[in-house]
């Protein structure tokens, strides 16, 4: 029996690929904005209910040049429960990340302590819809509103999903999405910003191709972030199935709950009311001391039978060694915490029930 993988890109039909790139053997227009490109886009509008869609060459890119587009400067308040970009692009922006801790229940920004963390060189939040959990966008928004600061989201985690029927890339100023090949939705490599001002939205054209306006126009100083063509196609044919894949995600994460719902000392992932869930991932927090087996003692036992779990997310960004002595993850207790219990379980469209049913039975294996 072949190694289970957390996560397997989900991948059309490859006639249907071949039919989508076709034309760009015809024309030979590979990148620079061409038709895929103009296509996906306005697809996307479409499907994620937003009035504007920038493509970019990934999602970090997204985030980067999203803050760079706003002119930001001083302090961000920010999660440490991430993915390195979160806070990579903060400070690469050569802004300072000041870390709120997260609730232990869907592991979003804390948003009580939010305000006690905003200081005169405050510029904006970045709070992280995690594994598909939306943050308290109502109170975000009330926060930022009293006290001038500009919203940024990364939403990598959330595409396709709603609040109170509401696309998730409405929410804030700009709302970043990854399209990386193990997203719900990607385009092998590439990323989004949803925005609604269009000042901002020339901005962030102008840092994704280079500051150039037009043939003999170069305004401003910017980077090169444009998705090509063939990204583009993949994204157009995945976009087709996402509804079925997302059906097939749903039966997946039915079957784990069926397993491990109402177990003493799994924690799993909150359902959301008012929430169309995009079921992205099968995180479990492991309470040791009711359980009696540690996250890690799982994830060995699981790696024994060949399944990929992972430890997600672990380490704490605030903890990373290229941040050495900058920052104090104790002042994050709840993430700190959280961090050293959870693993996310193999989840993917295609992930069969038998493998599903074998995954949980390992589990409670491993209860002393």
């Amino acid at each position: 029996m072949g190694k289970l993988l957390v996560t397997r890109s989900s991948m059309p039909p490859i006639d249907e690929y071949m039919e989508e790139i076709q034309e760009l053997w015809d024309t030979h227009w590979l990148t620079n904005m061409g038709v895929k490109h103009r296509k996906l886009q306005e697809e996307l509008k479409s499907y994620l209910g937003v009035s504007n869609v920038e493509l970019l060459t990934n999602g970090h890119m997204a985030l980067e040049l999203t803050m760079q587009a706003m002119n930001l400067h001083g302090e961000v308040i920010t999660t440490p429960f991430t993915f390195a970009s979160t806070t990579h692009a903060i400070v690469r922006n050569g802004l300072t990340p000041v870390f709120c801790d997260i609730r232990p229940d869907d592991f979003t920004m804390d948003v009580d302590k939010i305000e006690s963390l905003i200081t005169d060189q405050t510029c904006a939040i970045v709070p992280v819809h995690v594994y598909g959990n939306i943050c308290n966008v109502e109170e975000i928004e009330q926060i930022a509103h009293k006290y001038g600061l500009k919203v940024i989201y990364d939403a990598a985690h959330a595409f396709g999903e709603t609040y109170e029927g509401r696309g998730v890339g409405t929410f804030g100023d700009a709302s970043c999405f990854s399209f990386h090949a193990t997203k719900v939705f990607h385009t092998i490599e590439g990323g989004a910003v949803c925005f609604a001002d269009e000042e901002f939205g020339l901005n962030l054209y102008r840092l994704k191709n280079f500051g150039i306006r037009g043939p003999e126009v170069v305004d401003g100083v910017g980077a090169n972030a444009k998705m090509n063509e063939f990204c583009a196609a993949m994204g157009i044919c995945n976009l087709r199935h996402l509804g079925g894949e997302l059906e097939k995600r749903k039966k997946v994460a039915e079957r784990y709950r069926s397993h491990l719902e109402g177990i003493e000392g799994i924690q799993l992932n909150p359902v959301q009311q008012d929430v169309k869930q995009n079921y992205a991932y099968f995180p479990a927090v492991f309470d040791e001391k009711v359980y009696g087996a540690s996250r890690n003692e799982v994830f060995e036992k699981l790696a024994e039978k060949g399944i990929g779990a992972r430890k997600y997310f672990y380490p704490l960004t605030n903890t990373y060694d290229c941040y050495h002595g900058k920052y104090d993850a104790r002042l994050t207790p709840v993430a700190l915490h959280i961090s050293k219990r959870i693993l996310t379980l193999p989840m993917y469209a295609d992930l069969a029930m038998e493998d599903v049913d074998r995954i949980c039975e390992t589990i409670k294996e491993c209860r002393k």
